[in-house]
């Protein structure tokens, strides 16, 4: 054998030995993750839409929270607004770590008048933004170009072709 073929031979042998450590940890990070679901999202598609738009204005919007929070946390913060009936802390599906927001519903809508009191407080070290939740209307979405005029009016400016390595070519 050649000094070729053993420097190949070690290079293998290290990169084998990092893909079983990487292996190793991915399983220990997929059994440690919390599972994204909960049995209330059953219950959530169950309602109907009345009760959906009673419950969304019972509910706030959390943003800006940090990605380590739990949703007991979250409660304990909020629980001087009112009784807390839920949180629900979205996570992303591919990677299963949380999006940084959260929702919380309380049991009355006076809570939630109280809650808004705590916008742009500090929850774990970070300044949260806290909302009324909106109620989503269904069929209408805030992307669609046609609702907002974005491509039927005037002559404006319009893409003809999309090179990647040099952006867009615009024509007046």
């Amino acid at each position: 054998m050649n000094t070729t073929n053993l420097l190949f031979l070690q290079e293998l042998l290290v990169f084998q030995t990092c893909l079983q450590e990487m292996d190793e940890s991915e399983v220990h990070y997929e059994v440690e993750r919390p599972f994204p679901y909960s049995p209330e999202a059953e219950l959530f598609f169950s309602m109907t839409h009345e009760e959906r738009i009673d419950s969304d204005r019972r509910s706030i919007y959390v943003g800006n929270v940090d990605y380590g929070a739990t949703a007991d946390e979250l409660e304990m913060f909020f629980h001087s607004c009112g009784h807390v009936n839920r949180i629900t802390i979205p996570y992303n599906r591919f990677t299963g770590h949380p999006k940084g927001f959260a929702y919380v519903e309380f049991s009355e809508r006076e809570s939630v008048r109280t809650a808004l009191t705590l916008d742009e407080t500090l929850f774990r070290g970070r300044v949260i933004k806290v909302l009324p939740k909106r109620t989503n209307i269904p069929g209408l979405s805030t992307t669609d170009t046609y609702l907002r005029g974005g491509w039927s009016r005037g002559r404006g400016i319009r893409a003809v072709r999309f090179n990647p390595f040099r952006g867009c070519r615009f024509i007046r």
